[in-house]
């Protein structure tokens, strides 16, 4: 017996066909002389009845449980009227079986496989196989294959070559950790697993291939959160003699294809945003802002510096600035309670408390109402445009710990009063202009911004030379980011020897460690590269948003919990002292 369809698939039009199926038992209901079955594959749902007329495949239906493994042959016929299920593809018909077999029998499985299913993460992590037969997943990883389809469809009707770059390369600092394999034929050499193909893109530009494309395997080994993984999947891309404008109008009609194939919205790429960094840092606090919340950040730091509130007005004098968000209609649906558990949240970002106002018809309200005068208050409104109703939330202290304070603000308060603008549900924004470089508190220096291969704004290049400041440089950087989430970082990479060296130089790298880090590429380049530029796109987190999920596990097939382990094979594990032996590696003993 053959499989003629997808049961999820059959509906009206097979009414009167005779079918072959197989899949699951989701659900058995007994009533003696008549079963129903429904039967579940990966298409959806679809109900089986087994009558008296064909004893042996009822006997057989008598013995089926849940999971179970079948194939059965019937006809097609229509629901009655008043059994017709709507919330199904194929709610309109039955199949009335006439033969069937068992294929495999299941164990009770260990929780439903349903989408409302009441199982921890963990458990269904360990079981990920009965997890991924629940249909949001198996919808989820259809979105995911769906973008990757589209993706690669575009990239050869534009020229792109699918080119693979190794797993097994050279460890280079590229800011994150690697994961490394040790060298069995070289004893104490190592590979690492690449962060992402960077380099080898640069390279091919180089070799002349112009047009590049990869869906990429990356690797980097950091802390998780929820939409991170040790290991990640990217749409990669890179172009030869294409200029930034260029690079993202690509990239705008890449992602409108993807958009109108997999979720089918008609994204205008005339409509996506472009912001200089800055911008979005002053306006939203965040370099990968939601659009679709509909209020800002307001500075008012020359407000505050003269302000009776001591708290602003020593925040200023210390150097560090005062910015207020004006969240519209809240006043009335936070209590003092409800605020007092903003500042609790807004602790983990640096924030050392939360000062706020209200604002009615008679003025301002709240704990801090008593330090503003008449003139003072009417400064502020006027500063602000807030109106009676609206709540005001401020952060006052270190520039990135005010930002970072009131963009988590911005968002939650957006999520908990329902203010996220549904009319333009996706909103892709470009930001630009981006520094070159970042200090960064982990590594307690100054690291490039993206990636030390970043080209730096023409006007800015001086800023490189001995006896300059480096760090008053801009990049030709550009994110591309979605309802608040980095979806990809790109670039214009240095194609010149000189340049490049003087970015390691100003990385802190000596000329022997630039060598010995970057010198296969330092090389490549006396050879002739070509002015080059690329982006990669993170797939998880785009099939995450298009899938309408909060977690980017719940679109990788086999994925790792937020301890960097997979539960169902228990990786990762010790291996046998004999392996360890034949690599020339000894692991020291955990302290107990």
């Amino acid at each position: 017996m053959k499989r003629t369809t997808y049961a999820g698939l059959v509906d009206e039009q097979y009414v009167g066909q005779t079918v072959q199926l197989a899949g699951w038992v989701q659900k058995r209901r007994n009533f003696g002389d008549l079963v129903f079955v429904d039967l579940r594959d990966r298409e959806g749902l679809l109900q089986l009845t087994f009558s008296a007329d064909y004893p042996e495949a009822l006997d057989l239906a008598q013995k089926m449980r849940n999971e179970y493994v079948i194939q059965i042959e019937g006809q097609v016929v229509a629901r009655q009227a008043s059994q017709v299920n709507d919330q199904i593809h194929s709610g309109k018909v039955e199949v009335v079986v006439t033969s069937a077999k068992i294929l495999a029998e299941s164990k009770t499985p260990v929780f439903d496989i349903a989408d409302d299913v009441n199982a921890s993460e963990e458990l269904k992590l360990e079981y990920r196989y009965l997890d991924l037969r629940r249909p949001q997943m198996q919808k989820n990883l259809r979105v995911r294959s769906k973008i990757m389809a589209v993706a690669t469809k575009f990239m050869d009707e534009h020229d792109f070559l699918n080119i693979e770059t190794p797993y097994l390369a050279k460890s280079t600092p590229e800011g994150a950790r690697d994961y490394l394999v040790p060298s069995r034929i070289y004893p104490g050499s190592f590979y690492a697993l690449p962060q992402s193909p960077q380099l080898f893109k640069q390279l091919l530009m180089g070799a002349g291939y112009d047009r590049y494309f990869q869906i990429a395997r990356c690797f980097r080994d950091e802390d998780l959160r929820g939409d991170r993984q040790p290991e990640f999947t990217q749409l990669d891309m890179e172009t030869s003699f294409l200029s930034a404008a260029e690079i993202q109008d690509l990239v705008n009609h890449w992602i409108q294809a993807i958009m109108k194939e997999v979720v089918g919205y008609d994204l205008d790429p005339e409509q996506i945003d472009r912001l200089t960094w800055q911008e979005a840092m002053d306006r939203f606090g965040t370099d990968k802002p939601d659009l679709r919340i509909p209020y800002e950040l307001k500075d008012l730091s020359g407000w505050a510096q003269d302000s009776a509130f001591g708290v602003f007005a020593k925040a200023v004098e210390a150097g560090g600035v005062v910015k207020a968000l004006v969240v519209p209609g809240a006043a009335d649906h936070y209590s003092r309670k409800d605020i007092d558990k903003l500042g609790q949240y807004i602790e983990r970002f640096g924030a050392k408390g939360l000062a706020w106002l209200k604002v009615t018809a008679e003025g301002l309200n709240g704990p801090i109402a008593k330090f503003f005068d008449d003139a003072a208050t009417a400064e502020l409104l006027a500063a602000t445009a807030a109106q009676p109703g609206d709540l005001l939330l401020f952060g006052a202290g270190r520039a990135d710990i005010v930002a970072a304070s009131l963009d988590a603000l911005r968002r939650q308060t957006a999520q908990d009063l329902d203010l996220i603008d549904q009319e333009r549900p996706w909103r892709f924004a470009w930001i630009v202009d981006w520094p070159l470089f970042e200090y960064s508190e982990d590594f307690d220096r100054w690291i490039a911004a993206h990636h030390p291969f970043t080209m730096p704004n023409e006007e800015d290049l001086h800023y490189l030379d001995e006896g300059e400041d480096p760090h008053q440089a801009h990049a030709q950087s550009y994110d591309l980011v979605l309802n608040g989430y980095e979806l990809g970082s790109g670039s214009i990479r240095i194609h010149r020897t000189d340049i490049q060296e003087k970015m390691l130089r100003a990385l802190g790298f000596s000329h022997e460690q630039a060598e010995a880090a970057f010198g296969f590429l330092l090389k490549g380049m006396e050879f002739g590269f070509p002015p080059m530029g690329g982006i990669a796109l993170g797939l998880d987190r785009l099939a995450m948003l298009l899938a309408g999920q909060e977690n980017i596990r719940e679109v990788i097939a086999f994925p790792k919990n937020s301890k960097a382990t997979e539960p169902m094979t228990e990786a990762p594990g010790p291996v046998a002292a004999s392996q360890l032996a034949e690599l020339g590696i000894q692991v020291q003993a955990e302290e107990q």
